[in-house]
């Protein structure tokens, strides 16, 4: 499979990220085991995840992505074919978030631990507190960088001003630069990438990873009323229900039936195709959910449907 430069890092990734939020929580260990051997064999090798994972599911209290990848790592001797990505900051269990040095630190070896690694490949800053000054977060990353731990640094759900805050202390005091933004992005959330970080990605030649690239089902089409929806994603995808989404969609099973793919594949297709995106994060939980990550690499979409795809999710 084709890979990505991932930015201006030496990283070369898969042109779809397997997102780990799905283990320990609609994912078994042993279907978590099972997705993670199918989805690697297809030649998707970059695995994101976070410390955080899956908290949300009854009984957890975080880690649970993490503690399986590492099993699942362990077991099959692959950690050297996988490019991984995990997150810290959002402090599973707590109300606050925690970006100092120290709690950074400590939760770096947690997560080494749990993934039964000795390096992370790409750290994000998950969440961000803006109490904690952007130089202290960055030292903890100089440390650990110089402690051979971790590779290169990402920052998730920070503000365009905190990034751009926190790329000039890099250059100012010479500490570590964030290499890669993973912003919220698909057909249904376009604004805050476009207008807040492209031209930051832009100007430090930035990879981007979007996350929600699906809007968390909506774009598969399996959802065409409210009433479909199940579980824990209603809250979120009911707001999908409005004329856009449903222009959205209307436009999604036109240009899939042309293909003869799945509106999830096109979804990712417009994602991989848009400036400045380096490769989109997606989730699955079957075998056949898979079948839109191939669909989706071997897509081509034309000129004019993706201009269609631009004007009816503006």
């Amino acid at each position: 499979m084709k890979t990505k430069q991932l930015g201006n890092t030496d990283l070369h990734i898969s042109p779809i990220i397997f997102g780990g939020n799905v283990f320990g929580w609609t994912l078994t260990e042993k279907e978590s085991f099972d997705m993670l051997d199918e989805v690697t064999a297809k030649g998707f090798t970059t695995i994101d995840t976070a410390d955080s994972y899956s908290h949300w599911a009854p009984g957890n209290k975080g880690g649970e992505s993490e503690t399986i990848i590492g099993k699942w790592m362990k077991e099959r001797g692959n950690r050297d074919k996988i490019i991984l990505a995990t997150k810290v900051g959002s402090n599973p269990g707590k109300e606050s978030r925690d970006v100092s040095k120290n709690y950074i630190l400590k939760a770096a070896e947690d997560s080494l631990r749990r993934l039964q690694t000795d390096h992370i490949d790409l750290y994000f800053t998950h969440w961000d507190n803006e109490a904690t000054p952007v130089e202290e977060t960055l030292e903890a990353y100089q440390q650990l960088i110089k402690e051979g731990k971790v590779r290169y640094i990402g920052a998730s759900n920070l503000s365009p001003d905190r990034v751009r805050e926190s790329l000039a202390a890099s250059e100012e005091h010479g500490l570590p630069k964030y290499s890669v933004l993973q912003p919220e992005y698909s057909l249904m959330e376009r604004k805050k990438f476009e207008d807040g970080y492209w031209e930051i990605a832009k100007e430090y030649e930035m990879g981007v990873t979007s996350y929600f690239s699906l809007a968390s089902g909506f774009l598969t089409g399996k959802y065409r009323k409210e009433e479909d929806i199940k579980g824990d994603r209603k809250d979120i995808v009911k707001k999908y229900f409005n004329d856009k989404g449903l222009a959205i969609l209307q436009k999604l099973d036109e240009i899939s039936k042309a293909h003869g793919v799945s509106n999830a594949a096109v979804a990712l297709s417009w994602i991989m195709n848009r400036p400045g995106i380096t490769a989109p994060i997606a989730s699955a939980t079957k075998s056949s959910h898979l079948k839109a990550f191939d669909e989706a690499v071997n897509l081509k979409l034309s000129g004019e449907e993706m201009e269609k795809l631009d004007l009816v999710s503006r």
